[in-house]
Formats: C-alpha cells, sequence, structure tokens
C-alpha cells in the first residue's frame, strides 16, 4: 500500500499539471494516462489491505495485482525517463527505489493469491495497459522530438526610392517579409536587420596569386560574404544602418504572415557601388518550452559580465544581455531537471548586430559548453537562426526609380 500511494501521488500531481499545461496533444494525453495510473494504483491500495487482511478468500485480489503491475510499468517507464533527461539525483534514485519496490508487491500480492479467476482476462489487462504505456511513452519522448523541423521563411523586398523635399537625402524603404507556413508557433528571442555599403573594384587582368590568397582569408572572416573572383578586389563593406525588425519576447504564430517595413536614409552624394541588405531571426519553438517576457537589459559597458567563451575573439565588442525564465514543456522533466533561464547576447560591430540565444542552468551561463551539447540544446527546445540575403541592389539602380 505504501508503494502505490508514493507513487500514486506524485504521478497523479504529473499528470494533472500535463493535462492541464502541456503544450502539445500528446502531452496532454500523457497527462491523461498518469491520472488514469494514479485512479487505479489508488484503488489498488485498498484492495491490497482487503487482500492481506482477508487472505486468499479477498475478492479484490484481481484488482490488487493489476494496481501493483500498473505502479511496477509506471515506475519503470519513469525511471527510463528520468535516468535519460532527469538532472536532480535524487528522483533518480528514488525512481530506481520504486520500480524494485513495485516489481516485490507485484511478487508479493501474486503469492498471496490462491487462484486468479480469469488469468487470460488478467493478462490480457496487463498487456494492453503496457501496450499503450509503452506506445504513449514512445511517441512522447523518443519520437515526438526527432519529428521533421519547421522553419519560417524571412523574404526581403527592396522598394522604390525616395528624394526628400531639400534634394539632400534619399530613402530607401525595405520590406522584411516573414512566412510561417507551418503549424508550429515560435518565440522571437532576437531579430536584426542591417544594411551594408560595398565599393566594387575590378582589375582588368587576373589578380596576383598572394593577392588573391589574401583576398580569400578576408573573404571567410566576415559573415557577409562578398564575391571571390580572380579579377574582383576585396573591399570590405561599411555598415549604413542596423536595427532590429521585430521586438523580442514576441510570438510568431502558426500559419501566419508579418510584414515590417524599414526605411534607410543617406545622403543624396553617396558613391558606394551596391547596397546589401541582411535580416536574421532567432526563434525558439513553442511547443519545446514556456519562456516569460525578457526582462531589463544590462551593458556590458556598464560592468555586466559576459561570458569567456564570448571573449574569444581578438576585440570584445560591446554587447547587451536580456534574459528571461523558462519552464518544460511537460511536468516531469520541470521537477526532473535543473532550472534553466533563456539568454540572449546581442554583440556589436563592424557589420551589424549577432544575436546568440543561450539555454543553460541558472548560474551556469558562463559556462564553455562542447558542441555536441549545445545540439542537443538546440534540438531540445527547437532554438532557429533564420537569415535572409545578401540581397544586392547596384546603388545607382535604387537611384534611378525614384
Amino acid at each position: 500500500m505504501l508503494v502505490l500511494l508514493l507513487t500514486a501521488l506524485p504521478v497523479g500531481w504529473c499528470g494533472f499539471k500535463d493535462f492541464r499545461e502541456a503544450l502539445t496533444f500528446a502531452g496532454c494525453v500523457t497527462g491523461a494516462a498518469l491520472m488514469v495510473a494514479a485512479l487505479i494504483m489508488v484503488v489498488g491500495a485498498a484492495a491490497v489491505v482487503d487482500c492481506w487482511v482477508r487472505g486468499p478468500s479477498s475478492n479484490f485480489g484481481v484488482a490488487a495485482l493489476i494496481s501493483t503491475g500498473v505502479a511496477l510499468l509506471t515506475n519503470v517507464l519513469l525511471a527510463l525517463q528520468t535516468w535519460n533527461d532527469g538532472e536532480k539525483v535524487g528522483f533518480k534514485v528514488l525512481s530506481i527505489m520504486l520500480s524494485v519496490s513495485s516489481l516485490s508487491t507485484v511478487v508479493l500480492v501474486w503469492r498471496r493469491l490462491d487462484e486468479i479467476p480469469t488469468p487470460k482476462r488478467v493478462a490480457a489487462a496487463l498487456i494492453a495497459s503496457t501496450f499503450v504505456a509503452v506506445a504513449n511513452f514512445g511517441y512522447q519522448y523518443i519520437f515526438q522530438p526527432y519529428r521533421r523541423e519547421a522553419t519560417p521563411l524571412v523574404q526581403l523586398n527592396v522598394g522604390k526610392a525616395v528624394l526628400s523635399a531639400d534634394r539632400k537625402v534619399f530613402s530607401v524603404p525595405v520590406d522584411i517579409k516573414l512566412v510561417n507556413h507551418s503549424d508550429m508557433s515560435f518565440y522571437v528571442l532576437g531579430a536584426e536587420f542591417h544594411a551594408m555599403g560595398e565599393n566594387v573594384t575590378v582589375s582588368p587582368r587576373d589578380l596576383a596569386q598572394a593577392k588573391w590568397r589574401e583576398d580569400a582569408e578576408q573573404w571567410a572572416r566576415y559573415r557577409e560574404k562578398h564575391p571571390l573572383t580572380r579579377r574582383e578586389v576585396y573591399q570590405p563593406g561599411k555598415l549604413v544602418a542596423a536595427q532590429p525588425w521585430v521586438p523580442p519576447g514576441n510570438w510568431v504564430e502558426a500559419n501566419d504572415e508579418s510584414l515590417t517595413r524599414t526605411v534607410i536614409q543617406l545622403p543624396r552624394n553617396t558613391n558606394f557601388a551596391k547596397l546589401t541588405f541582411y535580416a536574421t531571426l532567432s526563434l525558439a519553438r513553442k511547443d519545446r518550452l514556456i519562456m516569460d517576457k525578457f526582462g531589463t537589459p544590462s551593458y556590458s559597458w556598464r560592468g555586466a559580465a559576459v561570458p569567456q567563451w564570448m571573449k574569444r575573439d581578438e576585440r570584445e565588442n560591446d554587447t547587451i544581455t536580456r534574459t528571461a525564465e523558462m519552464q518544460e514543456n511537460n511536468a516531469i522533466d520541470q521537477y526532473t531537471r535543473k532550472e534553466r533561464r533563456v539568454t540572449t547576447y546581442w554583440r556589436f560591430g563592424a557589420h551589424g548586430v549577432e544575436v546568440d540565444p543561450v539555454i543553460a542552468p541558472t548560474g551556469e551561463e558562463n559556462r564553455t559548453f562542447s558542441e555536441q551539447t549545445n545540439r542537443k540544446v538546440r534540438s531540445r527546445y527547437g532554438l532557429i537562426d533564420v537569415l535572409a540575403g545578401p540581397v544586392e541592389e547596384a546603388l545607382d539602380e535604387i537611384k534611378t526609380r525614384r
């Protein structure tokens, strides 16, 4: 009875929370299954007492046997889940102890029974419940996290330039369209748009091999990828505009589209050969985590700490840090894993802003994690980086559209 109650109480509570708050339909089904299992175990606790008091003459022996079998199955599946994804040692030890105790209760009740009235029906009930539980467990924790990913699309469209009234400044409108054709919703962790002004110099003959190799090294160093040919002389672009285009913390709804227009203003005598436009978007899937709003930002130039892994570059850029609390997408993981936070680092440089999202246990944001761990985190929480561009427009062509 003690084993059944110790199993039923946490299982029923986790099932109730998942049934009400799970982010997926499979999570709600899992919550309902856990509540049914908890109810069977509570009823089975009374049956165990009756079976033990009245002995083989009890009419509730079969109910006691079924309930202990359900407790064993539930504890074994929870132990597998806890040892696979759980991080708190106490819950791992508890799951193993309850699994062993459940096995012993099954053996004790089996020995206490004089005869099973309908052994075939009891076996069929246990087999069916085992099949349903294993199928639900496999779908929820094995198949669903690794199903086909969904990625929204970002499109850039450069509009017609407009000359100001004093004819000293011209404005270039850029439409940024966000298209999400999937059935998934996303949290926006960061969205940045920037434009680069570039000059192009073409040599009448092939560049010397040493010069071409030098250009190749420069080309691979920057996020903006300039054309690399035997005759085009590499020239770094200059940042002419940078700004966020979706507020961090907003949602991208499923099967939805949104349009944002930004305007770039340049002096009329601007003499770049071309303008190149980029848009980036950092997302997290809403069915993988529950995220609160971002709190007050902190700034590196005001003394805010910056992780060591961000200081590997030769020069340290100014950084804005934003953080938000988060929860796991199911109650079991929420209780058995460490508390985590979502942190975004906005790094300012000569080529716009780089947004680095990090999900790490509270207090461990400064740790340098392995590439394998980072891949697991991105897969688990559905972290996605969407890049649009480069969209290149000749400056003369832009001006002629006025």
